[in-house]
């Protein structure tokens, strides 16, 4: 399957299970036990346990509806428009379009349940200007999506599945985890600093690393963090290995950069190109920081990888990888591997075995 297709689908659900699960949750608050209080009229439609039945099933519906469209649009304005647009305008365009299907969404379930349950609901044009339930829906809408956008931006900066263990404090203590780690990084960045000054490499760099950006979700990737023209990027043992997905995402951020050669030509006179290192074992992984919270690893694997990777210029190649890494992984037809000997890194008193991994030539 399309990994933009996984990609797509993994986010709807995601979106249709929670916008399901707060608006079933709104119905409850906003009906049920509504005719039981004193000082209030219910009229027959909405009272008792059928009342809150009806409401329950609209707002369910309602809620699946919204996760469909909602989803629908982040995942549109995420690969087209992200860097294209500035927060603000982002923001505003996607709030206006939340808005505008929203209206339309409360319509046609309005519609559906006046035509059922013989209601008298009013769906004429322009109806939410007056009506007060509907507003107070869109505050709680409001609310709640600031929760999801926490989640899911607390989800981006940390990994998934990180945060949640953050809020169990799982990380408080270290622990011990698998992982892999490849450290990706610029070639030839000093003399291509020099000739662009030192704004425009910085827009260089930002664009090569929203390139980098765009492939890391399809392989599974965690972006551990940046360093100047330096990104460290990071997989539990197993995702990584999957699909090949470490040796592969490398494959696919060239893919990606040869896609934009023309751009990278005419706006910086130069290609970019990133040389890259991976390794992979056992370290520790723990919770550091208290005014500015941050998932710390510690552990010869991390030391290994960076100088594994400073070792592509010396062998003049783009990507080494480990022997014990290489040894877990089962390399695609498309790829073949060439050992480049034994080497001992600097810091280390073992030496370590090292082979290159290169894209087979395709024969027409």
């Amino acid at each position: 399957m399309n990994r933009n297709l996984k990609q797509y689908i993994r986010l709807l659900w995601q979106s249709i299970l929670f916008w399901t699960i707060v608006m079933g949750l709104y119905s409850i608050f906003r009906y049920y036990g509504i005719d039981e209080e004193e000082g209030f009229t219910v009229i027959p439609e909405y009272s008792g346990n059928t009342g809150t039945l009806r409401a329950l099933m609209g707002f369910t519906g309602i809620g699946a509806m919204l996760g469909f469209v909602y989803a629908s649009i982040d995942f549109l304005f995420d690969k087209n428009t992200s860097n294209k647009l500035s927060l603000v305008w982002d923001l505003a365009i996607r709030t206006l379009l939340y808005f505008i299907t929203t209206i339309l969404i409360f319509t046609i379930v309005m519609d559906l349940f006046s035509a059922i349950y013989d209601l008298n609901l009013d769906t004429d044009r322009g109806w939410w200007k007056e009506n007060k339930s509907f507003w107070a829906t869109i505050l709680y809408i409001v609310l709640v999506s600031f929760v999801f956008s926490f989640i899911k931006i607390a989800t981006e900066k940390f990994g998934k599945g990180v945060f949640i263990k953050m809020l169990l404090g799982k990380y408080k203590n270290p622990q011990e985890e698998k992982r892999i780690f490849m450290f990706l990084d610029l070639k030839d960045s000093t003399t291509i600093a020099e000739n662009l000054g030192h704004f425009k490499y910085s827009q260089f760099i930002q664009d090569c690393f929203y390139d980098l950006n765009k492939v890391v979700p399809k392989h599974d990737a965690e972006i551990y963090q940046y360093v100047g023209d330096e990104a460290v990027l990071s997989w539990p043992y197993k995702k990584g290995l999957a699909n090949n997905n470490c040796v592969d995402l490398f494959f696919s951020f060239q893919q990606k950069k040869q896609s934009k050669a023309d751009y990278y030509q005419e706006k910086y006179g130069v290609i970019p190109e990133f040389k890259a290192g991976l390794h992979g074992g056992e370290l520790m992984v723990t919770e550091v920081g208290v005014i500015k919270k941050e998932i710390a690893y510690h552990g010869d694997v991390i030391n290994t990888s960076a100088r594994i990777q400073a070792e592509c210029n010396t062998h003049k190649v783009k990507l080494l990888i480990s022997e014990k890494l290489l040894k877990d992984l089962h390399i695609s037809k498309h790829l073949s591997s060439t050992f480049l000997g034994s080497v001992l890194l600097k810091g280390k008193q073992k030496e370590v075995n090292i082979h290159t991994i290169e894209k087979k030539a395709i024969l027409t």
